[in-house]
């Protein structure tokens, strides 16, 4: 039983994977709060699916590229519960995952783009073939420098229009699809870090400079 979970955009998404299709699969209805909302929407899972922790033979987790706090709650979260469990923890691009649904639902039958909200006024990119192999990237830019006439898959199409104007396919990574990433071994499978692109909005304090 393959527990995923992705915390890289506003709204935690969480699913159980029994080897053969997704059983159970949660999203949090209010955004953000991830540490207030990822272990509920966990157990909710598992007893949706009639199962407990130690059950678990596996976790998938969403290495990004998003948001500091968020990730780093998804993250800790992963390599917590398998080290508890001894249990494998594999880490998935969550672009990969939004790449690979528009594949499989037909969104996309040529090369395309991911795009999501990297905030700022920017978002994260990365190109990918029509085969949901990711081909370049992925980057973090202001939209109108990476602005394409390709379809365009994720949240940044929605926010951005001007830049990409073919929106196609699903807005946010879901943990579902992260389960059957991880299971048919459909992208790469990283290690349980975060993949932020850039620095954190939150940076400790630079030392007091003396007034003399």
């Amino acid at each position: 039983m393959l527990l995923a979970f992705d915390t890289a955009t506003p709204y935690v998404s969480v699913a159980l994977h029994d080897g053969e299709d997704v059983v159970a699969e949660l999203t949090a209805e209010r955004p953000m709060k991830h540490g207030e909302q990822l272990a509920p929407l966990i157990d909710a899972a598992m007893d949706r699916a009639g199962i407990v922790r130690q059950d678990l033979t596996a976790i998938a987790v969403g290495v990004g590229p998003g948001p500091f706090t968020g990730l780093r709650v998804g993250l800790v979260t992963a390599r917590t519960l398998a080290f508890v469990l001894e249990i494998p923890v594999y880490g998935v691009c969550s672009l990969d995952v939004l790449a690979v649904e528009a594949v499989d639902t037909g969104a996309v039958d040529r090369e395309f783009v991911v795009a999501t909200d990297a905030r700022r006024k920017e978002v994260y990119l990365a190109s990918y073939d029509a085969d949901g192999v990711r081909l370049d990237g992925p980057v973090v830019d202001r939209p109108a420098v990476v602005a394409t006439d390709a379809p365009v898959v994720g949240e940044g199409a929605v926010l951005y229009p001007e830049a990409f104007p073919h929106a196609v396919g699903p807005v946010r990574p879901g943990a579902g699809w992260l389960a059957r990433v991880v299971t048919d071994e459909r992208a790469e499978l990283r290690d349980p870090e975060p993949l932020y692109l850039r620095r954190p909005d939150a940076v400790a304090p630079g030392a007091r400079k003396l007034v003399s």
